[in-house]
């Protein structure tokens, strides 16, 4: 077996797309299928219902996928720990998938001006917020780039752990046009407010329990009036969860950032007119101070610049 191949099943489930997928991988449809294929007759069981669009995971696929994910953290994990896991002079970021499409480019390249550059290494997202945040706390990275709102507080070094504020998101909860349910479709437009006002069940997409975002919703839905829901689909990544929204899969929360194109195209709707099922993000870089390398103070000082504000210590 070829960790590629686990990395292939996992972009797969992600984007619920063959074609998008195999985009993503950077390798033609027919070569990433084979891989999929590969991956299949090594493990003796079929993962993909290739019967249905988009393709579904078989009851094997879905036992399987959290081993898959866990296999690829453990050997990156592992490969940085046996070597250097930055190239020298790289200023190491360890980031929440989602901020590496949607903010950290722009950032990055409204810094780096004239005569001034940051080399940098993106550390491979470890899935979860306190696995992200250990590669922070242990020095594995100098930075850390992630979504921050008081409803999940984090518990960091107050002297150690300076952070900075860099943009802001909405989390909003969103669905298609046409929702596809075991009973029929149903109009994705204000499907939550209807949720809670008339009891009928509908289709959710969620992010599961480790993740930031999964926290923070278990925390709002807690806060707020119930309403009934059926998981359809789980994913960390969020992506994943709005390529399964966009097909009609169920009603998720996704960062307005990331789906603002597909909101002005009509490809995905607000679920709900009541703002308070909207939670208004902060986009937060924390820093390990033990790290006094020259580039890494450079870019801090580069950062509180353009954020106009003095550091931070977390509460």
């Amino acid at each position: 077996m070829e960790i590629k191949w686990l990395e292939d099943f996992v972009s797969l489930v992600d984007t619920s797309s063959f074609s998008r997928a195999a985009e993503q991988r950077n390798v033609t449809q027919p070569a990433f299928s084979r891989r999929i294929k590969q991956l299949e007759t090594w493990l003796g069981t079929i993962l993909i219902s290739r019967a249905t669009l988009p393709p579904e995971l078989t009851l094997a696929g879905q036992q399987f996928l959290p081993v898959a994910r866990e296999t690829i953290r453990t050997y990156y994990g592992l490969r940085e720990t046996l070597g250097p896991s930055a190239g020298p002079g790289l200023i190491r970021f360890a980031a929440l998938h989602t901020l590496t499409v949607t903010v950290f480019p722009e950032w990055l390249g409204k810094l780096q001006t004239e005569g001034r550059s940051f080399p940098t290494s993106l550390l491979p997202d470890r899935g979860g917020i306190e696995a992200n945040l250990d590669a922070l706390v242990a020095d594995e990275a100098d930075f850390f780039l992630t979504y921050a709102h008081p409803i999940v507080p984090f518990h960091l070094d107050r002297s150690r752990f300076p952070y900075l504020t860099i943009a802001g998101d909405r989390l909003i909860p969103l669905a298609a046009p046409l929702l596809h349910t075991d009973t029929g479709t149903l109009p994705g437009k204000g499907i939550l407010d209807r949720a809670v006002t008339s009891g009928i069940q509908i289709p959710y997409l969620s992010y599961g329990l480790n993740s930031f975002f999964g926290i923070a919703l278990l925390r709002l839905l807690a806060q707020r009036a119930s309403f009934r829901k059926r998981v359809t689909h789980e994913n960390t990544i969020s992506a994943g969860l709005m390529s399964m929204a966009i097909s009609g899969a169920g009603l998720c929360w996704l960062p307005e950032r990331l789906v603002h194109e597909d909101m002005r195209a009509g490809r995905l709707v607000p679920a709900s007119d009541d703002s308070r099922w909207t939670l208004d993000l902060d986009v937060r870089l924390y820093r390990h101070s033990g790290n006094r390398v020259g580039a890494v103070e450079a870019l801090w000082r580069a950062a509180s610049e353009r954020a106009g504000q003095p550091p931070v210590t977390p509460s």
